[in-house]
């Protein structure tokens, strides 16, 4: 499986979540905590917004390890945004190792990253693809999985693609979900599938916890909220805030030792955060 956070909040350097938090998603990359299998060393992804030049991300992607490419770190120290998506990628087993497979996804003003797997999706694939708007599956570049969740998302929201709310969001990632619940279910598949999904366009930002099966275990997914993330005494800590917070991090687990300052997401749950920062839990519909 793989790891990625997600923040939202006052501008800030990439670096305080990629490289120098104690429990970094670099240090995730090769000694994740929270999954049985540490690695996830099969490339890398980082998506950010600059709204003062447009609304359209910029990503950058490698197939290399996320430890080891300078690139990443020399960026990361120089760039601030108040939205950017991370991830570090372990390949589902029998799919390609390459950029095009790597996230997170981008589309328009759009960025989708998945930690989990659909199991059984070979047997969906062509009807998936078959449901599909010409246009949303001309824009599939890679083999994943995760990308063509992201394609079942845009489908659905195709009608509302210029004109759409927070509420139409969460509609459609909950959607999402349960489509390709239906679909596997309709194939006789009986594995469970883990679908920590996350979406943002920037001013929004839709996560899910979900496991198909109900007797099995999603994969984690943690929100830490408060004025500011930052490095106090030597560790770096959300300065808590009795107001609506000004920083929020959605990620698979904590970046800190501190635990007091994560909050697990619910199972089978949407976590929202609005462009005004308030954080929602919605159960998946």
């Amino acid at each position: 499986m793989c790891r990625f956070l997600v923040y939202k909040g006052r501008e800030m350097f990439m670096s305080d979540l990629l490289t120098r938090s104690a429990q970094s998603l670099i240090q995730q990359s090769f000694k994740a905590r929270e999954h049985h299998e540490p690695l996830n060393g099969d490339g890398f992804g980082v998506g950010w917004y600059a709204p003062e030049i447009d609304q359209t991300p910029c990503v950058f992607t490698s197939v290399q390890p996320a430890w080891s490419n300078r690139n990443l770190h020399r960026l990361a120290d120089k760039i601030r945004s108040t939205c950017f998506f991370a991830h570090v990628r372990a390949a589902t087993p029998g799919l390609a190792v390459s950029e095009a497979n790597c996230h997170p996804f981008q589309y328009d003003r759009f960025l989708w990253m998945h930690n989990g797997s659909i199991n059984g999706f070979a047997k969906i694939k062509r009807r998936l693809r078959a449901s599909l708007d010409d246009h949303i599956y001309s824009i599939i570049d890679g083999t994943t999985d995760s990308e063509h969740a992201f394609a079942v998302f845009l489908n659905h929201l195709l009608p509302r693609l210029d004109d759409y709310t927070v509420d139409d969001l969460a509609e459609a990632m909950s959607f999402t979900i349960r489509q390709i619940e239906t679909w596997l279910r309709e194939a006789g598949v009986e594995e469970s599938s883990r679908c920590n999904f996350a979406l943002t366009d920037g001013q929004t930002v839709i996560a899910s916890k979900y496991v198909a099966v109900a007797d099995s275990d999603p994969l984690t997914l943690y929100v830490s909220s408060g004025d500011r993330f930052e490095l106090t005494e030597g560790e770096y800590r959300m300065r808590p805030t009795n107001r609506r917070p000004h920083a929020v991090i959605i990620a698979s687990e904590p970046l800190t030792e501190n635990r007091s300052d994560w909050t697990p997401v619910p199972k089978n749950n949407l976590v929202v955060i609005t462009p005004e920062l308030h954080v929602r839990y919605l159960p998946v519909a």
